[in-house]
């Protein structure tokens, strides 16, 4: 027996031997035995130990054993224990209901009977000694309880910790939660959710909502990733993003959702469990940075093909004054560009655009050059327009009129008038002035900037005293052809040689330094050239009742896309393809098989453009070595 299982018993006698023969009936059952002579003694020891069963003798001197026996019972402490009397006294049965009155549990008689004796309070101990290992496992029971409460009380509040971060965190990134039971087909969507797909907080949902609310063009996408996710030999990540289209308020919405299957000991799919974010403002922002890109692309390119244009059409006797032309060109252009990049190309205030237009020109301390005006922001298109026929008229100017004598005198003003701006260039004073007998290339550009890519009109008035130009450039444009802000086709104004038996092919392009480069490259390459044409309305007056061989179109025209002119090509049957300064991204899907030419223009590129496209069987300006270069190195993309 472990120590810790031995029990104490206390033997109340006031006879000597009677305990001496009690200790030695007991001593085997593996007990403490503490002896007592008398009721105060054995007190004593009852206040300085813990008793499993107590012998007490009913007769003793002072106190007997049944007052003994209540003073016993009257502590708390000694509620419990058992007290067995022993008597040598014929005891009645009254006096034995007065000692079970004061807590015995048994009475053992005079003569002991050391084997009753020895029985009786073996099983008393027993009982003393399996209730206290009972208290003990309730103790240790109620401790661990205890202890495994106080574990689940913190688990469960660091869950509502974690699940109270979870949820700040969600709000704060705009993460939904959804989760799909695959065994019983049922969804769960939170309101962030049902948000995304166009669906009320109050309104239950079902699998059939997702699918139905899915973008046509992304739903077999979503199928393929759900699946895979679903499949136990894949069990693939879930992350896709696609377009929603709200069942209530039909906006299309992005949403970009991960998620992870969930499966049995069987490896079915039992749960699917994910996140899902709306990132609409996200791809908005891709779009715009994608747009922007483009469009600087575009813008670049434009650039690269009117300074292409500039020296490919600049004309001079000599290489210098060539240079000269072509670089004074270039500068106007660079000048405009840097005050259309400080406004954000939202447009270009005309006293500035004049000041550094003439600023060359300027003597300190002269007045030779007057300039007024009030103040006027025009677009970016025209602003270039205005920089380059500034140019030209000051170029011009320099060379053979006003600004070519310190005693001359430049007037420009220029005033609002309903629907447009009119500029005077005046000049007085310097060499006299006649007419020219035919147009230069300057005078051309202003003509043909101006007139039919701006909409504008110029009038020259070449008097003796000096020339007098007044350009008048509108704010808008309108649709009443030959007025002031209606863009119309150059082709009458450019020289044409009769048809003969060379192939027809219209040019529209609204550029109109690009439009004249392409022409000549056209007609160098022998076709008789219509255009270049600058509008939508003007290709389809061009198009009524007359048939070419072949068509160029610039894909924007101003702002307007040039799909309608494209459509009626089709229709004829008549080859067409489009001249742009985006990229191919910029086409519409069902213009995929037209054959698109990016700015700046190569003159060979243009070669197997029309080899190819237009006219099969031309073999003039065409060489077998031009001809069978392949279309990748050239620019120009294949036909699909």
């Amino acid at each position: 027996m472990q120590q810790d299982d031995r029990i104490n018993l206390l033997l109340v006698d006031d006879q000597p031997a009677k305990l001496l023969s009690y200790e030695v009936i007991l001593r085997d059952l593996g007990a403490n035995l503490f002896k007592a002579s008398s009721a105060k003694e054995a007190l004593q020891l009852l206040l300085k130990n813990e008793f499993a069963v107590v012998l007490i003798d009913v007769c003793m001197p002072e106190l007997d054993g049944f007052e003994l026996a209540a003073m016993i019972r009257g502590h708390p402490r000694f509620s419990e224990v058992a007290i067995i009397f022993i008597s040598a006294v014929l005891l009645n049965d009254a006096d034995r209901l007065r000692g079970y009155e004061m807590g015995a549990v048994d009475y053992v008689p005079v003569p002991v009977i050391p084997e009753v004796l020895r029985a009786k309070v073996r099983v008393f101990a027993e009982l003393y000694r399996k209730t206290r290992q009972l208290a003990q496992l309730n103790r240790d029971l109620e401790r661990r309880v205890t202890e495994r409460t106080a574990e689940l009380e913190s688990s469960n509040e660091r869950l509502q910790e974690s699940e109270q971060q979870l949820r700040l965190a969600t709000e704060a990134a705009e993460v939904g939660l959804w989760d799909v039971d695959t065994v019983t087909d049922t969804l769960f969507w939170p309101p962030r959710v049902k948000a995304m797909f166009g669906i009320s907080p109050d309104v239950p949902v079902a699998m059939v909502d997702f699918f139905a609310g899915i973008h046509p063009d992304d739903k077999e996408a979503i199928g393929t990733a759900y699946a895979a996710a679903c499949d136990p030999d894949q069990r693939a990540l879930y992350d896709v993003e696609y377009r929603t289209v709200g069942k209530e308020d039909s906006v299309v919405r992005w949403v970009a959702a991960k998620g992870r299957g969930i499966f049995d000991a069987d490896g079915q799919c039992v749960r699917v469990l994910g996140t899902a974010i709306d990132i609409t403002k996200r791809k908005q922002a891709e779009e715009r940075q994608m747009l922007l890109a483009r469009e600087v692309d575009h813008r670049a390119r434009n650039a690269l093909a009117v300074v292409q244009a500039i020296v490919r059409l600049t004309r001079s006797a000599t290489v210098p004054e060539y240079v000269a032309a072509v670089e004074g060109r270039i500068r106007s252009l660079a000048q405009a560009h840097t005050l259309l990049s400080q406004s954000r190309w939202e447009g270009a205030d005309i006293a500035r655009l004049v000041d550094e237009e003439l600023a060359a020109y300027r003597v300190p301390g002269s007045k030779r050059i007057s300039i007024s005006g009030p103040p006027v922001f025009i677009a970016p298109d025209k602003a270039q327009i205005l920089a380059l026929a500034l140019h030209e008229l000051a170029t011009n100017s320099a060379k053979y009129g006003a600004l070519s004598s310190p005693d001359a005198q430049l007037d420009l003003s220029w005033k609002i008038e309903p629907g447009l701006v009119s500029l005077i260039w005046s000049e007085a004073g310097g060499p006299p002035v006649r007419a020219p007998a035919e147009q230069g290339f300057g005078t051309k550009i202003i003509n043909a900037t101006v007139k039919h890519q701006c909409g504008g009109d110029v009038r020259f008035d070449w008097r003796p005293e000096g020339l007098i130009c007044t350009l008048f450039v509108p704010f808008k444009t309108s649709d009443d052809t030959g007025q002031p802000g209606a863009p119309r086709s150059m082709s009458d104004n450019l020289v044409q040689l009769g048809n003969g038996d060379r192939k027809r092919v219209m040019l529209v392009e609204d550029e109109t330094l690009i439009g004249m480069m392409m022409r000549d490259m056209l007609v160098e390459l022998g076709l008789f050239v219509v255009g270049p044409i600058c509008s939508v309305t003007e290709a389809h007056r061009a198009l009524d009742g007359q048939q070419y061989d072949g068509v160029i179109l610039d894909l924007n025209l101003s702002g307007e896309m040039v799909y309608p002119i494209a459509d009626l090509l089709e229709q004829r049957g008549t080859p067409f393809a489009f001249v742009t300064g985006y990229g191919s991204e910029s086409l519409e899907r069902r213009f995929a098989h037209v054959p698109l030419l990016q700015k700046p223009i190569v003159r060979e590129t243009l070669t197997i453009l029309v080899q190819n496209h237009f006219l099969p069987k031309l073999e003039k300006e065409i060489s077998p070595e031009r001809a069978a270069m392949p279309m990748a190195r050239t620019g120009v993309r294949s036909v699909h």
